[in-house]
C-alpha cells in the first residue's frame, strides 16, 4: 500500500472497538489468538469499516441501504494518496495538504457510502462534488453529510439529468476541478458480476453465501470498464480547460492498451499509469 496509508498494517482492534463499540460483537480470535472478523459476513465488514472511519476520520454516522457496495477503507485511501502525489504533495504543509491547495475534486459515481469524499476531506482537507446517477444512493449520501457536521460544508452531491452523462451538466460553466476520480463499474453484464461474486466465495473457501453487495449500476455496464472509461476519455475533451487531471481506477491490466490508445487519440498533454 501507499506509504502514507494509515491502514497498511494490522488492524488495531482494541483502538477500533474503543472508537466503535458495536464492532466488538463481530470480533473473534483467529488461530493465532489475534482478534479478527468474519470477512464473509457483510455485517462484520460494514462494522469494521465504520470503526475505521470513526477512529481515523471522526465520522459519527455511516448508514446506507444494504444493497449498495460497502467499500474497504484501506484500498480506497490508496487512491486518494495516489491523487495527492499526482498533484504535488507537500510534506511540510499542515495536514499534508498538496502545495497548491485548496483542492477541489469531482468524484464520479460517488455512491451511497460517500467513501472518497470522507477520506479525501479527512486526509487532505479537499472539497468534493460527488456525482451520483442513482437517486437512492444520492439520498443516502446526503443523509451521511447531514449527520456529519465536519463534512457538510466540504461535499456537494449532484444528480446528473441522465445516467449516461459523465461530465455534461455535472461540470458547470466556469467551475474548475484539480482532479476528477472514478471507480467505474468493472463487469460487462449481470452474469459476469455474479461470476465474480462466485469466485470470491470460492477463494474464501466457501460454497455460497450472501452477495458481497453492489447494485447493478455499481457492478456492471455494457462493455464493462473499458467502454465506460473510453467514453469518459471522449467526453473529457469538452472540459479540458476546467480540470487539471482526469483519473480513474482500472481493475485489469489487460484493459490498459485500449484505454491508453483512447487517451492518445484524445491528444492528452500528459498521462500516467
Amino acid at each position: 500500500m501507499h506509504p502514507r496509508n494509515r491502514h497498511s498494517g494490522r488492524y488495531d482492534f482494541k483502538r477500533l472497538i474503543e472508537a466503535s463499540p458495536e464492532l466488538a460483537s463481530f470480533t473473534r480470535p483467529n488461530p493465532h489468538g489475534d482478534l479478527t472478523v468474519d470477512f464473509t459476513d457483510p455485517r462484520a465488514v460494514r462494522a469494521l469499516n465504520f470503526a475505521l472511519l470513526r477512529a481515523f476520520y471522526g465520522l459519527s454516522y455511516w448508514e446506507f441501504p444494504a444493497e449498495f457496495l460497502c467499500p474497504p477503507v484501506p484500498g480506497r485511501a490508496d487512491y486518494i494518496h495516489a491523487l495527492a502525489d499526482l498533484i504535488g504533495f507537500d510534506c511540510e504543509s499542515p495536514r499534508g495538504n498538496p502545495a497548491h491547495s485548496p483542492v477541489r475534486v469531482l468524484d464520479i459515481g460517488t455512491g451511497a457510502s460517500l467513501i472518497y469524499p470522507i477520506i479525501g476531506q479527512g486526509e487532505y482537507g479537499w472539497t468534493f462534488v460527488g456525482s451520483e446517477a442513482s437517486a437512492p444512493a444520492a439520498a443516502a449520501a446526503r443523509q451521511i453529510l447531514a449527520r456529519n457536521p465536519s463534512l457538510v460544508d466540504s461535499v456537494e452531491i449532484r444528480v446528473p439529468p441522465s445516467a449516461s452523462n459523465i461530465f455534461e451538466e455535472v461540470i458547470r460553466p466556469g467551475e474548475r476541478f484539480a482532479l476528477t476520480m472514478c471507480n467505474p463499474p468493472f463487469h460487462t453484464s449481470a452474469e459476469a458480476a455474479r461470476e465474480g461474486t462466485r469466485r470470491k466465495w470460492k477463494n474464501l473457501g466457501k460454497g455460497s453465501g450472501l452477495n458481497f453487495g453492489g447494485t447493478a449500476a455499481e457492478l456492471w455496464c455494457p462493455g464493462g470498464e473499458t467502454e465506460f472509461i473510453t467514453r469518459m476519455v471522449r467526453e473529457s475533451l469538452a472540459y479540458g480547460d476546467q480540470v487539471g487531471w482526469f483519473t480513474t481506477l482500472v481493475s485489469k491490466s489487460e484493459h490498459l492498451p485500449v484505454i491508453e490508445r483512447a487517451i492518445e487519440r484524445a491528444g492528452a498533454s500528459r498521462s500516467r499509469v
